[in-house]
């Protein structure tokens, strides 16, 4: 939590320069002759504009993010509100001139390389957290939930596509991806925006916790290969090309999940006993850069997005020794904190929420896929765990948990926008989905009352990942 002081800080040594420079240059731009405003009249070339633009957009993902974390909210959601108060939803809105010139057209590929860089540096911390999962006696049980977090939701987002398709169609005209993806959309459960919100709740080790991240962790994981298939159909891709794709890339995850995983384990278990000859961490990070995205490569180059190569790397990268923790730890943390904004900046300039006219359609799609996304995503896990021995309360505060989608979904309908799969209009009606699910969460658990959550048999005064436990969860209007 920003302290006063630090908010102070913040003001005069980041909010007052920006001020100054955007006046000044304004300033300098009115006094130019006519015709003469020029990169050179006004001080400011490509590279000054992509300074400046860097310099506004981390400032307002972290201006966001506070406002977010006051709010009782992730503070991924106010960086998300951030970048699309950045784009044509409001400041391309409320002052075109101003977004202009802060965001020229020149800057924006740079921008984009970035967000493209932190989106693969996320995704490996991703597949970090999914090497920690552990399950005590509730593996039948978790499978089931699982199953029922995935295909409940993807069942329903797919028949409700069905008469969506002639209005939300994207520029790539294929009815069948828009189906299949809209299903996937509505399916997703954001694993790392579960995993901070569990830490922030204490309710890491807890029944209904570790069951959550789970079923996240199994769900994005066949979501992500569910669009990898949507993609490769859609690029013109017959059953041959897919079958060989698929198990080239089933041959690329055996070889991280197996050898090279194992080989890794054993270089961290070399790099603890060469004192003074081991590379520094600096030398660490810049070759598992590299790794990340030379496997982003060639994940693309088989016919599978870029993410799963960055996944897979974090899969394998070695869990239980300290150095290499601390290094990867390192780099996920700069991803999340400098890169990931720069994702939200780019989608938040495709998302023009102020130019979605709620007509009549309009509106029945937002209501019916807001609608869906809620019910199928907690009542489908809810009623399985309930099945399987879960009281009704705490089945409930599980599917609960599982309908946050945050980030994880606006990746994934972004790029199903770039492909062409839907139009801007669903674009911005799925953002508005994930969202409200991602805000809901924790007013929903609070609902719910501490007695929604279970404890599972832990070692005292840890939880995963070195995290201290909380001795109660803040669940009721009176913990807030």
């Amino acid at each position: 939590m920003l302290t006063k002081r630090g908010a102070v800080a913040v003001a005069l040594t980041a909010v007052l320069p920006l001020g100054v420079i955007c006046w000044a240059a304004a300033q300098a731009t009115g006094s130019a002759p006519a015709g003469k405003h020029s990169a050179a009249a006004h001080g400011l070339d490509k590279g000054g504009h992509f300074f400046l633009a860097a310099a506004v957009i981390l400032l307002a993902a972290c201006l966001g993010g506070l406002v977010a974390d006051r709010l009782g909210q992730p503070r991924v959601v106010g960086e998300i509100c951030a970048g699309l108060a950045l784009g044509p939803s409001l400041l391309g809105r409320v002052a075109p001139g101003a977004a202009h010139w802060l965001f020229p057209a020149t800057s924006l590929p740079m921008l984009d390389g970035l967000a493209q860089f932190g989106l693969v540096l996320f995704m490996f911390g991703v597949g970090r957290e999914l090497t920690h999962m552990r399950l005590r006696g509730t593996g039948a049980q978790a499978l089931l939930v699982s199953q029922a977090s995935l295909l409940v939701p993807l069942a329903a987002g797919s028949a409700v596509a069905v008469p969506l398709a002639g209005r939300f169609l994207g520029r790539a005209g294929d009815s069948t991806a828009f189906v299949l993806f809209v299903g996937v959309a509505l399916s997703i459960t954001a694993f790392p925006v579960l995993a901070r919100m569990l830490t922030d709740l204490g309710l890491t080790r807890t029944r209904q916790g570790q069951l959550s991240l789970f079923a996240a962790a199994v769900g994005d994981g066949a979501g992500w290969l569910l669009v990898a298939a949507i993609l490769a159909g859609l690029h013109g891709s017959g059953p041959a090309s897919v079958c060989t794709n698929a198990i080239v890339a089933v041959v690329v995850t055996a070889l991280f999940l197996g050898p090279l995983r194992k080989a890794l384990a054993r270089w961290a278990g070399s790099q603890a006993e060469a004192e003074g000859r081991a590379p520094g961490d600096a030398t660490i990070m810049l070759l598992l850069t590299v790794g990340i995205a030379a496997t982003a490569t060639l994940t693309m180059a088989v016919g599978v997005h870029q993410l799963i190569g960055a996944l897979l790397v974090g899969l394998a990268w070695p869990a239980g020794n300290a150095r290499a923790a601390r290094v990867a730890d390192r780099l996920s943390g700069t991803a999340q904190t400098v890169l990931l904004p720069f994702f939200f900046f780019g989608f938040g300039l495709t998302s023009d929420l102020s130019a979605l006219h709620f007509d009549r359609p309009a509106l029945l799609a937002l209501g019916a896929l807001l609608a869906l996304a809620v019910a199928t995503k907690v009542a489908g896990p809810a009623l399985s765990a309930r099945l399987t021995g879960m009281a009704w309360r705490p089945a409930l505060a599980l599917g609960a948990l599982l309908n946050a989608r945050g980030l994880t979904e606006l990746v994934i309908i972004q790029i199903g926008y770039q492909a062409g799969i839907i139009d801007q209009r669903l674009l911005g009606i799925l953002t508005i989905v994930a969202l409200v699910t991602t805000m809901m969460t924790r007013p929903l658990l609070r609902l719910l009352g501490s007695a929604a959550v279970e404890p599972v048999p832990a070692a005292p005064g840890t939880a995963p990942h070195g995290v201290p436990r909380r001795t109660t969860p803040e669940l009721t209007p009176a913990a807030r």
